[in-house]
């Protein structure tokens, strides 16, 4: 059972994995340095521990102590217990589901460990937007795709927005991050993956026109918010693909076109 712990004092050093989950690049430091994440929210909390993550501890406004008392009843993590108001002064930000939990940061997988149990993968190229690669995460999970490979820009999964907006979907969804990344498209084709690239290049297939083989490997390669994918990927990949646009517009945000090409490659 999780030690209850009500505490008065904002400042209390206790609470330090907590303290200003605004400031990104604090954060980002700070989460490495430690080997933590934090996940926000009742349902999200849930997910994680659900997936076997530790709780280091959590922070709880008093009416959450209540509603997460199964999970607390089987952690050994010290609970903190505050007012919302003092919740706030912690965090930096109104917590509106007042739940929150420092996580241990689980090990890192391998690229390779990733494509030898997937079919369908998502590959990312420097999306550096945490929302976007939350909704894009939950985006794959929930169309059937197996997995998501990164590149060493993209942002972290596990960053509190990014799991928010993913509503726990990267603690089920196998991903890794790939550093050599210019070496990835030979990395896909050795696992026997044939990729697709979406752009806007003028070779570029319509996505209704395409038709995989049954059985085939897929890879779905997504640039980032701005210029999208690189040259390198647009050169490299097997197949270039692109979605029709009407009433003048030329692309869809990222997240939103990775689930239209998952819905239609979809297992």
């Amino acid at each position: 059972m999780a030690e209850m712990i009500r505490v008065d004092d904002p400042r209390d050093p206790r609470l330090r994995d907590y303290v200003d989950l605004r400031d990104v690049s604090l954060r980002k430091l700070l989460e490495s340095e430690r080997g933590l994440y934090i996940a926000e929210g009742e349902k999200v909390v849930r997910r994680a521990v659900t997936a076997g993550h530790r709780p280091r501890s959590f922070l709880l406004a008093p009416r959450w102590a209540e509603t997460l008392q199964d999970v607390l009843v089987d952690s050994d993590a010290p609970c903190f217990v505050l007012d919302e108001k003092a919740i706030e002064q912690v965090t930096g930000f109104h917590v509106h589901r007042g739940a929150l939990a420092a996580m241990e940061r689980p090990e890192p997988r391998s690229p390779g460990s990733v494509l030898e149990q997937a079919r369908r993968v998502v590959v990312a190229e420097d999306l550096v937007d945490h929302t976007n690669i939350g909704a894009l995460m939950r985006n794959v999970a929930a169309l059937g795709f197996d997995a998501v490979l990164l590149s060493p820009r993209c942002a972290d999964p596990l960053y509190r927005r990014s799991v928010k907006v993913a509503m726990g979907a990267v603690f089920s969804l196998p991903y890794a991050r790939i550093e050599d990344w210019y070496a990835a498209p030979e990395l896909l084709r050795s696992h026997g993956f044939t990729s697709y690239a979406m752009t806007l290049t003028d070779d570029a297939v319509p996505l209704d026109d395409v038709h995989p083989e049954p059985g085939e490997k897929i890879a779905l390669i997504v640039g980032s918010e701005g210029p999208g994918l690189t040259e390198h990927w647009q050169r490299a990949a097997d197949h270039r693909v692109t979605i029709p646009m009407a009433a003048g517009i030329d692309s869809l945000n990222v997240a939103a076109s990775t689930a239209v090409a998952c819905w239609h490659l979809r297992p």
